[in-house]
């Protein structure tokens, strides 16, 4: 793993010699190299990954079930962060459809919030444990067309921090723009990455329908 500029940590292939990229958003309280454990367990051989660290281990303070402008100003650094990766992973001539997502917990949040806003047509994204951001949903944030890009969905339905309701909420706006979602509910469980979303999120990076 090394240092790229802003607080991003990579490892996997250089950005400048891969033909595909991963953005991977840590959690509250962890870390970009903690998130980039995950690549460990995936299929992703060739690929340039991106993980950028937060100031202070969190890209926003409350939670994000909170109203925005209690979470702002991290919330909109924070998805500047990620459009910034993006477009320098733009800039060396990967294409939008080999960009792929991945985020846990905050990071999931973060994810869908920015993906939301700035739907076309990506590798696919892998969003464990969250939803978008905000005390309601506005859709008026939310733009663009999936165009099928594969989203993965999953949590528990008792997770402590993301209310069922987000989840299922979320996963609806994707599929109205046009996203081809995996939707995983599991019953009684921790918040935590699952195996089954490890399996599924391999599926997608091969190619293959989940």
């Amino acid at each position: 793993m090394h240092r790229h500029h802003k607080n991003v940590v990579t490892a996997g292939a250089p950005l400048a010699e891969a033909e595909k990229a991963m953005v991977m958003i840590h959690g509250r309280g962890a870390t970009a190299e903690g998130i980039l454990d995950v690549a460990n367990h995936l299929d992703v051989e060739g690929f340039a990954l991106l993980a950028p660290q937060a100031t202070g281990n969190t890209w926003y303070p409350f939670s994000f079930m909170a109203p925005v402008a209690q979470n702002e100003p991290g919330l909109s650094t924070a998805l500047d962060v990620i459009r910034q990766i993006v477009q320098d992973i733009l800039d060396t001539g990967i294409a939008p459809e080999d960009i792929y997502f991945l985020g846990f917990s905050q990071g999931a949040c973060l994810s869908s919030e920015f993906l939301a806003r700035n739907a076309q047509r990506y590798g696919g994204a892998f969003l464990y444990s969250g939803g978008v951001i905000g005390e309601k949903v506005n859709r008026s944030n939310y733009k663009g067309d999936f165009n099928g890009t594969p989203i993965l969905l999953g949590c528990s339905d008792v997770d402590p921090h993301v209310p069922l309701r987000r989840v299922k909420d979320t996963i609806a706006i994707f599929s109205e723009m046009g996203a081809e979602v995996t939707e995983r509910i599991y019953p009684n469980a921790p918040h935590t990455i699952f195996q089954d979303e490890i399996e599924i999120t391999n599926r997608i990076l091969s190619g293959a329908t989940a």
